[in-house]
């Protein structure tokens, strides 16, 4: 006997360059609203995965790393937070979710859910102005401060700001990421896990390069683009079709993850797809972004190019763009030193779709260095809303 399909409420929206369905959590069913094989077996469904077509035609997914997301939200569990954020990154080819680090991206979208929905305290939103949200960001146990235009008691969405990665303009959400690094004993240590801005990062079969792995928003791999015989202006097209460079970066992954004390062995990366990433920079240069655009040398202070999921990104994860300026805040980083070598305290950097700033506060305390905020401005809006359904049985 067949079982009906059953219905959870939902929003469909855009955070930054991605997207993904929100719930809130009182409204999953109870037995998907705590860590568990149910909760992630529902949320599969819902986007559609484990997909051997790589398509999400029966789900709520886009088939890339960018749209296979996943947000769990409720009041927050912390004094002086409005709200608790829970990511999931939804492997698109396999029945696996990975919670193992946020979404910058959505981020953006998070504040707006939670005064739409109740979760901040009405006395806290203005009736026109910015309403700051105190995020609790789950997945990484760190503070994010969301800054919301409100218009006429109401989260505007609609504006003039303009994002690269996003084919239309909306409202400006600026998004401050807290002390973005790792904690001590998190992740493999703090944000530089080894104690050095630069490694030499051994990779059987592949070669040794210089690195700087760094744990500040997402750990993250940065290597020089020329290292890897790349220019720092590739395209997806030109690395996404070429399946001996997705095995390549896969490979680096794997072993930087290990370098920094994310994983024992190289194969446990299989299991943690989400982080860390891998990212290649290289000194500004011309080129012609994918929607045409030409990006002159000059607007620019670097290029980089960061995977997600196993596949080049469209644009830039905004966790890894607080990497990318904290470590351009630091010299002597291989981010800092393709963008010029010189003390900043932000950095405008060239990706795939065009351009994006990121500023960050960054200091030498006691001999180590450590970063006090991480600030970006994104977008957001609401592209659906209702109920989304799923075979009862699915979870």
């Amino acid at each position: 006997m067949s079982v009906p399909q059953i219905k959870i409420p939902a929003t469909y929206m855009r955070g930054g360059t991605s997207k993904g369905v929100f719930f809130k959590l009182d409204d999953l069913p109870a037995t998907a609203q705590h860590a568990g094989a149910a909760r992630d077996n529902l949320l599969l469904r819902v986007i559609g995965s484990p997909d051997p077509y790589g398509k999400h035609t029966d789900g709520m997914g886009g088939a890339t790393s960018s749209t296979s997301k996943t947000v769990i939200l409720s009041k927050s569990s912390q004094a002086e937070h409005d709200v608790d954020y829970l990511f999931g990154q939804v492997a698109i080819d396999k029945a696996f979710i990975d919670w193992s680090g946020n979404c910058g991206n959505l981020t953006a979208a998070v504040g707006s859910f939670a005064i739409s929905n109740g979760l901040v305290a009405a006395e806290r939103i203005p009736n026109n102005g910015l309403c700051t949200v105190r995020i609790w960001q789950a997945n990484i146990k760190k503070t994010i401060i969301a800054h919301v235009p409100i218009t006429n008691g109401e989260v505007q969405e609609t504006g003039d700001f303009e994002l690269d990665g996003v084919t239309f303009a909306a409202a400006e959400v600026q998004i401050e990421f807290l002390d973005p690094a790792a904690d001590e004993g998190e992740g493999g240590g703090a944000m530089f896990p080894t104690g050095n801005l630069v490694d030499d990062l051994e990779v059987p079969g592949i070669g040794t390069f210089k690195a700087t792995l760094i744990n500040a928003g997402i750990p993250t791999i940065f290597i020089n683009a020329d290292a890897i015989g790349y220019t720092g202006t590739e395209l997806q097209d030109a690395i996404n079709g070429d399946a001996k460079a997705l095995a390549m970066f896969e490979t680096i992954r794997a072993y930087g993850a290990v370098k920094m004390g994310l994983i024992s062995d190289i194969s446990e990366a299989a299991a943690r797809q989400h982080t860390p990433k891998v990212a290649f920079v290289a000194p500004a240069k011309d080129y012609v972004s994918s929607s045409g655009k030409t990006v002159d040398i000059a607007d620019i202070d670097l290029l980089v190019r960061a995977l997600s999921m196993g596949k080049l990104h469209h644009a830039m994860m905004g966790t890894a763009a607080v990497a990318i300026g904290t470590a351009a805040a630091i010299p002597g980083t291989l981010v800092n030193l393709a963008a010029g070598g010189i003390e900043r305290q932000a950095v405008r950097f060239g990706h795939p779709s065009g351009t994006l700033r990121v500023g960050a506060e960054a200091k030498l305390i006691d001999g180590n260095w450590a970063v006090t905020k991480a600030i970006m401005s994104r977008s957001a809006r609401v592209l659906m809303e209702g109920w989304v359904r799923v075979p009862g049985d699915c979870f």
